[in-house]
Formats: C-alpha cells, structure tokens, sequence
C-alpha cells in the first residue's frame, strides 16, 4: 500500500510539474507576443507620424493683417496680391536654380539675392553635393514683417511650401527622400531703397554687397565697377521694389 502512494505521488509531482513548466511556456510565449505587438504598434505609429510630418503643411507667421495697412500708407500703389504672387515665384524659381545648378531659373531678383544664389551653387559644388528640389508647392505666403531704416524699407514674406527634396553625392542619398514629401517655410525679402546717401550714412543698416565677379566687398553703392577687378556694378534700384534674400526657416 505505501508503494502505491508513493507511486501516486510521484504520479501527480510529475504532473504538477508538468503543469507548471507548460503554464511557465506559455505566460513566456504570452510576453513575447505581447512585446512584438508593442514593437510592430511602436513601429506604425513611428510611420505614421512621419507620413503626417511629410504631408501636414508648416504654419506661417502671418501679420499680413497688420502690416498691410501701414504699407499701403506708406506706399498707397502696393498691391499686395501681386507682389505675393512674385515672391512666391521668386522662392519656386530660386529652389529651381539650385536644382539646376544655375542661376538661369532666378528672372526677378536683384544682383544680391543672384550672388547668394551662385554662392550657395558653388558651396554645393565644392562639397560634390547635388541638391533636388522636385514637386515644389507654395501652400500659403503672407507678410511676416515689414521694418524701415533710414534710406530702404524690407517686406518680409514667409512661406509654407511642400516639395520633394534631397541631396546626394557622387549618386548616394546623403540627405532627405526621394519618396515622402518635405514639409518647410521660407522668407523672401522685397527691398525698396528710397535714398541711397541716407542707406550709405547708416552702414549697419546698409546691405552688404560684393563683386559678383571677384567676390571682393564694394565699399560704396554708387561705385559703377569693381575697384579690384574692374567688373561692372549693377545699380541697387531706387525707388522700385526688389527681391534681395531667400532663406529657410528651420522653426
């Protein structure tokens, strides 16, 4: 009889344990799948928040409503539609001329905003960098600032813009898609000089200017050439609106 029990024993220890390693398999199994659920969830989420990046449009900082009317007093002929349909052709041929690697693209602008066109083309080319603007579309474009110095006053117009854009180099991707949209804004800057004495009397108000040949820094705007290399000077215009800088904003 003790035989017995203990047999029955040893029966039911081997199934008790059994039990338990296979209770102890399964809660094991259980996390497992648990976690790669967490992880397959994480990496949605992640894809989704970056399809909603590349496809929500960047807000711009717009103050059209208030700066408007101070322009339209200081100059009763501006036309506010106009001008934002050239900035905005301004920033689409800038971003152009970069993809093409020429200043070609870039009809309305000043000989500044064409330098620092070049400048930026040429800073490509040093590094053997390619950079593609493709699909380029302007969402909205207000007026961001306007400010007065003596001699000039800048309307600064900002941009939501959504394009295709990276760069490559010797044919490898360095930077961005070639496949998800790229969310960003950019300011363009429209310069009216209305007295160049005054802008020359106030050197840090005065926009910086070289020689679009030698690069060398012109000392006066109503130098006619270059007193380096003897490359003609285009004039500032007075009196009439022009673009003058274009930059990204990274915030």
């Amino acid at each position: 009889m003790t035989l017995i029990i203990i047999v029955l024993i040893l029966m039911l220890a081997v199934i008790l344990g059994g039990y338990l390693l296979f209770e102890h398999i399964r809660h094991t199994i259980k996390r497992y799948t648990a976690n790669l659920v967490d992880i397959e969830h994480l990496d949605k989420l992640a894809k989704e928040l970056e399809q909603d990046g590349a496809t929500r449009p960047k807000s711009v900082s717009a103050m059209t409503s208030v700066y408007l009317p101070q322009i339209s007093r200081d100059f009763p002929g501006f036309n506010f539609n106009e001008m934002k349909g050239r900035a905005e052709s301004v920033l689409s041929s800038y971003l152009r001329g970069i993809t093409q690697m020429s200043t070609e693209p870039l009809k309305d602008g000043n000989s500044e905003l064409r330098y620092a066109l070049q400048g930026y083309i040429d800073a490509l080319k040093e590094q053997e960098l390619k950079e593609t603007f493709n699909a380029i579309k302007i969402h909205r474009t207000e007026i961001t600032n306007y400010s007065k110095v003596p001699g000039k006053c800048v309307i600064t117009f900002q941009s939501s813009l959504q394009c295709i854009h990276y760069k490559e180099k010797q044919g490898t991707l360095t930077e961005g898609s070639k496949d998800l949209t790229y969310q960003t804004k950019y300011d363009v800057d429209m310069i009216y000089i209305q007295d160049r004495d005054k802008l020359e009397e106030d050197q840090d108000s005065a926009r910086a200017y070289n020689c679009p040949n030698c690069g060398a820094p012109i000392r006066s705007l109503k130098y006619k050439s270059c007193e380096y290399c003897g490359c003609g000077i285009e004039e500032y215009n007075i009196k009439v609106w022009s673009f003058s800088a274009v930059r990204e904003r990274t915030r």
